[in-house]
């Protein structure tokens, strides 16, 4: 129950296509060198099920697993190297595990794309195995249950007691949060700062969020800069830079204009996203422009450097509080409940967030983000040849302003509604469930089918 998993400084074109194949390549190559199989392994075989089977290539899953097995880790990978250190390991067919071990690989015949097939927990699943020649040594599955979090077939329903942590504010429910909040007179940022520092110190939160927001800044000010044409084969035009050209070099008194800026700020981020550059999760990569865009917006235009560093760590505390409420409850996995688990989840933490800003109250907060989801029910995850570019760029877009104007409607309100946060998030995830497979990034349905190539 910690903010800092949601928000996790990655690359990408996806958290879980991407940033959670990468992390599990590299644990399977540490536990294998944990268990002494080191000396004996003569090949790797990697297996992609599910929704990695049916997009992975699109997602770049081949390449993040590759990174992965040479001791990679998505935080920290440099993303300028990729494309030669791929290259190479194609040229000489072979592969450095964690850059200590020397085995034959062919991306062809050792890493199996399986479309149609889905392994039973979850739609993103992995199976990694070892051989000594024809013999297997070791084989281990693991899923990639969105933003960036795995699981291993191991843990699976298995609560370690080691990782046990009594919060002094524990919730399960939005409903739960706020009776808290009440109870004991704190904001949603104070309540989930005094969870966090169970784990780390006051300072050390603060410094981590600061972090992210530098690398959130990062991903817009990169996005404005970079020109051209985005990769994977659809020749998409980045339009960012065009954009910011033209933003800049305008005076207008449209009262409007700043829904320009915020625009522009989500196809930035998404633009650097989808171009396998370093990214935050905020909670996924596929939604990681809706955040940075309301919050770039907050910074740039409605507040004085005095408060800034304040005004972005309450922001990023109440848009993780909501965050927690999804992951816990329902999912943030466009493959398991379609895009409102991505971005209709990260459009109701922004419209959270935003409220907070706005001098809301608790009950408004939870208001902002229930309409947030409210008109995201039943989003679907159909992207264009498996890539996220069409329709996920301009979706972050739209769902920035939507969560803009979800935080102005609740402040208008008195934070009574029908519809609780608690119902709505369990009424996105029984929509997800019930949704057909084709619609929750698979490509094979949606815009993925019913689009004219140009």
């Amino acid at each position: 129950m910690s903010i800092l998993n949601l928000f996790k400084i990655g690359i990408g074109p996806s958290s879980s296509h991407t940033v959670g194949p990468m992390i599990i390549a590299n644990d399977f190559c540490n536990l294998l060198k944990k268990k002494n199989y080191f000396d004996k392994l003569t090949r790797i075989k990697i297996d992609l099920y599910g929704s990695l089977g049916s997009t992975g290539l699109g997602h770049q899953s081949d390449i993040a697993v590759i990174l992965g097995l040479l001791g990679n880790n998505p935080k920290t990978v440099d993303t300028d190297s990729i494309e030669d250190i791929i290259k190479t390991i194609k040229q000489n067919s072979t592969i450095k595990l964690l850059n200590e071990k020397t085995i034959d690989f062919s991306i062809k015949n050792d890493l199996i794309l399986h479309q149609n097939e889905y392994l039973p927990f979850h739609p993103n699943g992995i199976k990694l195995s070892i051989y000594n020649n024809e013999n297997e040594l070791f084989s281990k599955t693991y899923y990639s249950i969105g933003g960036g979090e795995t699981i291993s077939e191991d843990d699976i329903g298995i609560e370690k007691e080691e990782e046990k942590i009594v919060l002094p504010y524990e919730f399960s429910s939005a409903n739960e949060l706020l009776e808290l909040c009440k109870k004991n007179k704190l904001s949603i940022p104070k309540l989930v700062l005094e969870n966090e520092k169970v784990i780390k110190s006051e300072e050390e939160i603060k410094n981590s969020l600061l972090e992210i927001w530098h690398v959130m800044n990062s991903s817009v000010n990169n996005g404005l800069k970079a020109d051209g044409t985005l990769p994977g084969g659809l020749n998409v035009p980045k339009r960012a830079f065009k954009i910011y050209q033209k933003l800049k070099n305008t005076h207008t008194i449209d009262p409007l204009a700043f829904v320009d800026w915020i625009n522009l700020y989500a196809l930035a981020v998404n633009e650097e996203n989808a171009s396998g550059k370093r990214v935050v999760t905020a909670p996924t990569n596929g939604a990681a422009g809706i955040i940075p865009a309301v919050l770039h917006y907050i910074v740039n235009f409605l507040i004085t450097k005095e408060n800034k560093e304040e005004v972005i760590i309450n922001f990023l505390l109440t848009a993780g509080a909501i965050g927690l409420l999804y992951q816990r409850n329902a999912s943030i996995s466009g493959a398991d409940v379609g895009c409102q688990g991505e971005v209709g989840v990260a459009c109701s933490m922004a419209a959270a967030a935003m409220a907070q800003f706005l001098g809301a109250s608790c009950e408004q907060i939870e208001n902002a983000a229930e309409i947030a989801m409210e008109h995201n029910l039943g989003l679907t995850c159909d992207p264009i040849g498996g890539l996220v570019q069409i329709p996920c760029i301009e979706r972050n877009a739209m769902a920035a302003m939507k969560a803009v104007n979800a935080a102005r409607m609740a402040i208008n309100e008195d934070g009574k509604h029908y519809v609780s946060l608690d119902s709505v998030i369990k009424t996105m995830y029984d929509t997800g469930k019930d949704m057909q497979n084709k619609y929750k990034e698979t490509s094979q349905g949606g815009l993925a089918v019913n689009y004219i190539d140009c």
